[in-house]
């Protein structure tokens, strides 16, 4: 019955027949890589963000480690993150000589445990990493009083945050740097890319060094590189995606904010209860909803991939899992980071399932994977 119906993904982007257009525009205008198309979008970001300088890459994973250059973290320095997030938070680390310090997570924002963090702060400490998963920001209030006490920097991994907001403001409007990523399923998306919202001019300056070779230019002929870069630019096309995409921005969240409730009233009150299983955190006024993450019951081995192969194969439902533990990968066992350091950590990355979760996902849709899930947890 449910196989007969198209399959439904856990995310797909929308794109707008004005957007596509747009991006004819910029093919047919003769600038192809960074040029107006990426001056008004960054505009239109700072706008957003209170007015803050806002700088975009081609990527969300080197603004953190741009970020990162700028605070001055580098070898001998510890950064604190933590391991529930894609491997990119923790390898910006290494790439800028510093040392990966994992703190476990609340077991039920499934984000860094702000307790474990202030734990973990030493000497050799320079920052840390919060990471908003699935688009709940952390403690924003408490994690600025910890970074505060012990001096030290945040690069707040907003990833899956765009959109999202801390009693009443924006991420991105306050605190230290902010990185957020553009890549194809996120709430804003150019296929590929991110920004950093910066805190003043002169981090801005850096970082545009830092994202084209370390070049500066003056004059007409001027030119200068006295730090290192790299290839990082966004391209107008990317950015002529982005603009279209922002203009849908508060829809978007909207939308995805009613999916979630749909969610909820569908699994109803006894869910838990009767299958074991755990839903996220019932956050409608701070969280984008990003993603829509159950944790399964744990019934040992094999778990999630039978309950993912049966959401697939018996209900052609899509569903994907944010994420696996970082400290368990082979480069950070290399690094000395074993099983059983993080246990709350440990059984989320293998037990989460992330269902279905875009723009153009409708009530019905919804339905028809709530539905699949139950119909697999209650035999």
């Amino acid at each position: 019955m449910s196989a007969a119906l198209p399959f439904l993904p856990f995310s797909k982007p929308t794109i707008d027949e004005a957007t596509i257009a747009a991006v004819g525009e910029v093919l047919r205008s003769g600038w192809l890589t960074s040029g107006p198309k990426v001056a008004a979008f960054e505009a239109q970001l700072s706008e957003y963000f209170g007015g803050r300088p806002v700088r975009t890459f081609n990527s969300g994973t080197c603004t953190m480690e741009i970020a990162l250059r700028i605070a001055g973290v580098g070898p001998g320095d510890e950064v604190i993150t933590t391991s529930i997030s894609w491997v990119a938070t923790a390898n910006v680390i290494i790439e800028v000589g510093a040392t990966p310090v994992f703190a476990d997570i609340d077991p039920v924002t499934r984000n860094i445990d702000l307790d474990k963090v202030e734990a973990a702060i030493t000497p050799r400490t320079k920052a840390i990493i919060p990471v908003f998963l699935s688009g709940l920001p952390v403690d924003m209030d408490r994690l600025y009083a910890i970074a505060k006490k012990h001096n030290l920097r945040v690069v707040e991994d907003a990833a899956q945050a765009f959109g999202s907001s801390w009693n009443g403001r924006r991420i991105g409007s306050f605190g230290d740097f902010v990185s957020f990523s553009f890549q194809a399923n996120k709430n804003l998306t150019t296929g590929e890319g991110g920004c950093l919202v910066l805190n003043n001019a002169d981090e801005a300056r850096l970082a545009e060094k830092y994202r084209l070779q370390g070049v500066s230019r003056s004059g007409v002929d001027g030119i200068d590189v006295d730090v290192l870069g790299g290839k990082y630019n966004m391209t107008d096309i990317t950015a002529a995606i982005g603009l279209g995409q922002f203009a849908h921005i508060e829809a978007v969240t909207a939308h995805r904010r009613a999916l979630a409730r749909h969610y909820f009233a569908q699994f109803g009150s006894e869910f838990e209860a009767r299958t074991g299983a755990q839903l996220p955190l019932a956050d409608f006024d701070n969280s984008n909803w990003h993603l829509f993450q159950i944790i399964l019951p744990d019934h040992g081995p094999g778990t999630r991939a039978a309950f993912m192969r049966r959401m697939a194969d018996e209900f052609n439902v899509g569903t994907g899992f944010h994420y696996a533990p970082i400290h368990l990968f082979t480069l950070y066992q290399e690094r000395g980071f074993t099983e059983g350091m993080l246990p709350v950590s440990e059984k989320i990355g293998r037990l989460t399932v992330t269902l279905p979760m875009f723009y153009a996902m409708t009530s019905a849709d919804v339905e028809r994977a709530a539905a699949a899930v139950k119909a697999i947890l209650t035999k």
